[in-house]
């Protein structure tokens, strides 16, 4: 298994990563061992952003375990990608390797950008999964381009420019969202608080309609976009980027379908996850999967204002309190969602929120557009790098 077409410079070699480095196995942490104090467990969401969450380990493991500052770690299941370790000194859970570079000489950020590009190439083996997983053995034996040093620092230089540009359109990206949930705390105050004296209803009392997605697969053949739980990320946006698709009959179609302004509420997930809550502000026709609940509210709300709410540090608390666990899955169904209590502002002051927001999420796009073509460079580059293209 080749991660190149052997169309490479002759300096450069060919070698399986097992040659390369030791990957080194996280250590099976169970729950039980969890606690407030020690070294923190790193694991795959704190990586991802996927959670704000943080356990700790107090008792003693090898110390092959333990992971410093300017480490490389590579997850190689449900979520494939390689992360450079700026924190404290911690621990590795499953699921993730430490690279340990004591076969062949590498330079740390070439290494990174080749793993991310090989690790893109070994996800597309595993088509037909829903959840991705590489096994030690598959990727001891994938094979890699292997350059001297010298033009593997040059590389790495070159791509490193590129990510620049795209991380300042990610960082403008990130400093819009803040700003919409500084707004929200600005506009309404800390709903702990409520220093407004605003009236306290339910969600129940703000909504006109509440309905679960279809439980029907996506198909290759599909005429619809088909949104699921992770078109929804945890801050609250939507994301169209790995969209699958489906059919549905006509007679089922409005039950199933969103329109733009219409809040999706994911019901289960892991705890960590569940209860993300997306607004569609889209013209395009999409059916949502059963893991979805779709709320449409009445004249009461702004769905921009509920969106903001359950999106809140206060909201996201409230629903990381409530959710229970099914199988193994946490879960919050259509009738907890509606009992939620929520501080109910003049319907004015949620509208002047929502043109706000709208304001910010203009400029946002703005930002969008410059990242999509920042992202396009970039990944031209690194398609050249690994054949030798960018030092020849």
């Amino acid at each position: 298994m080749l991660f190149v077409n052997l169309t490479k410079p002759d300096s450069w070699e060919i070698v399986k990563l097992g040659d390369a480095a030791t990957f080194v196995n996280g250590y099976a942490f169970k729950p039980s061992d969890w606690g407030t104090e020690g070294l923190e467990i790193i694991r795959i969401q704190n990586l991802t952003k996927g959670s704000s969450d943080t356990n700790y380990f107090s008792g003693e493991i090898k110390d092959r375990y333990k992971v410093q500052s300017g480490d490389l770690l590579i997850s190689w299941s449900a979520t494939l990608g390689i992360y450079l370790w700026k924190g404290k000194d911690a621990w590795l859970n499953q699921h993730l390797f430490k690279v340990v570079f004591d076969k062949k000489s590498f330079d740390k950020q070439f290494f990174k950008y080749l793993i991310s590009t090989s690790l893109m190439a070994m996800g597309r083996e595993t088509h037909g999964s829903t959840m991705k997983h590489i096994t030690k053995v598959k990727f001891d034996r994938f094979q890699i381009p292997y350059p001297p040093l010298p033009e593997q620092q040059k590389i790495a230089a070159i791509l490193d420019a590129a990510d620049q540009l795209r991380q300042k359109d990610q960082q403008l990206i990130e400093k819009y969202n803040v700003l919409s949930q500084s707004l929200f705390l600005d506009m309404f105050g800390d709903p702990v608080v409520n220093p407004m004296g605003f009236d306290r209803k339910t969600i129940r009392d703000l909504v006109s309609e509440v309905k679960y997605g279809t439980s029907s697969k996506a198909e290759e053949d599909g005429k619809y976009p088909y949104l699921r739980m992770n078109n929804i990320s945890y801050q609250g946006y939507m994301d169209f980027k790995n969209l699958k698709y489906i059919n549905v009959l006509d007679k089922d179609k409005e039950k199933y379908a969103v329109k733009d302004g219409d809040i999706l509420f994911n019901r289960t997930n892991s705890k960590e996850l569940v209860g993300k809550t997306g607004l569609y502000t889209n013209k395009t026709e999409m059916i949502i999967a059963g893991y979805l609940i779709r709320v449409r509210t009445n004249n009461l709300a702004n769905p921009y204002y509920i969106w903001a709410y359950l999106n809140s540090i206060h909201g996201k608390l409230i629903l990381k309190n409530m959710c229970k666990n099914i199988v193994g899955m946490a879960n919050i169904n259509a009738q907890e969602l509606q009992d939620i209590k929520i501080l109910t502002p003049p319907i004015t002051l949620q509208n002047q929120f929502a043109e706000r927001i709208q304001a910010i999420d203009a400029q946002k796009q703005q930002a969008q557009a410059s990242l999509e073509k920042s992202e396009e460079l970039f990944n031209s580059l690194l398609q050249r790098a690994f054949k030798g293209e960018l030092t020849t």
